[in-house]
């Protein structure tokens, strides 16, 4: 087997196999910022119909290339909380003042 790799590396479509050995799924998305290096968790899709399940980045063990590993058994997995998405961040930037104010602000002595 191969060298265990980042998780800045992991990839949809990976298996994810829980700690003694059995396939739960695939990941279906990564949860983290790769900016500041957080590995928050996976979103795992499993089973007909498909489920998403969310695993914490604590229960994550090992991750191989094509394949993450967790820290806990597949009777554990089930219990697993459905995944939300994160809400979109908003970033809000201020915009120039009108012309008319920024002329009488400099007209008052103001900047």
């Amino acid at each position: 087997m191969a060298d265990p790799v980042s998780w800045l590396q992991i990839q949809q479509g990976w298996t994810v196999v829980t700690s003694d050995g059995v396939s739960i799924g695939a990941v279906a998305q990564v949860e983290g910022d790769k900016q500041d290096d957080i590995f928050d968790g996976l979103a795992v899709e499993s089973g007909n119909p498909v489920q998403v399940r969310y695993v914490p980045g604590e229960q994550v063990g090992l991750i191989y290339p094509g394949e993450v590993t967790l820290k806990i058994a597949a009777a554990e997995a089930g219990t697993l909380a459905p995944f939300q998405a994160a809400p979109p961040e908003t970033a809000w930037h201020p915009g120039k003042p009108p012309l008319a104010s920024r002329l009488t602000n400099l007209l008052r002595g103001k900047r």
